[in-house]
């Protein structure tokens, strides 16, 4: 039960992702083979739906665009302000920081994470392992989403008697990027929104809001 409490946020939002997931799988699937009967084309089953290209395009192109949200995010907020938003730093921390404000080297405590002792590259690569890995996840989803969705332009393609394309002539073209920016601009807006809303509005006991009685000036400050 403590290792339930105390890893009870990732769990929860892991059970949401897991059942929006599914949901998507089987409303997907019923909405795809209505397009199909409305065509003549045969029908999937469930099965066959959720190991295909149009599923996963769906599951990636809505992926790729959080991972980039969260990359741009963690990187802005090294250099960018939002005075009295709680999704800043104060204005006197701008940048990255001295090395004994980021617990780093000599100013690491006794249990620091190894790479934050040693200095050298591995401290620098550790330093921004989080950007790294949510980039490289970014980058992965978004190839994935291209390879997905190339083969559903195909598949269409076929279906009106015209040609392929390959997989460079697609990451060109409007359909590729329609689906891409139409994922991006939700993702800043909400990100936007979010730093804009911290500063004037509160939610009592959550660390992405300021303490209630926090002056709306007062920057980067978790209740």
């Amino acid at each position: 039960m403590r290792w339930l409490r105390e890893n009870s946020l990732s769990l929860f939002f892991l059970l949401l992702l897991v059942a929006s997931v599914v949901g998507q799988s089987f409303a997907g699937w019923k909405d795809y083979n209505a397009e199909q009967l409305a065509h003549h084309d045969s029908t999937l089953s469930w099965a066959f739906y959720v190991s295909s290209s149009a599923f996963w395009a769906a599951v990636m192109e809505n992926w790729q665009s959080e991972f980039l949200q969260f990359s741009f995010f963690i990187a802005a907020t090294v250099w960018l302000i939002q005075r009295g938003s709680n999704e800043s730093k104060a204005p006197e921390d701008v940048g990255l920081e001295s090395d004994q404000a980021q617990q780093v080297g000599g100013y690491a405590p006794e249990n620091a994470p190894r790479w934050a002792r040693v200095r050298g590259w591995r401290t620098a690569v550790y330093s921004h392992s989080l950007l790294i890995v949510m980039t490289a996840i970014f980058f992965a989803t978004w190839f994935a989403q291209s390879l997905t969705d190339k083969n559903v332009f195909n598949a269409e393609q076929k279906d009106h008697g015209e040609a392929a394309v390959s997989w460079s002539s697609y990451i060109v073209s409007s359909d590729f990027w329609e689906k891409t920016l139409q994922n991006w601009q939700s993702e800043f807006l909400a990100v936007g929104t979010m730093a804009v809303f911290t500063v004037y509005l509160r939610e009592r006991g959550s660390p992405e809001s300021k303490p209630v009685g926090a002056p709306h000036d007062q920057t980067g400050t978790s209740g």
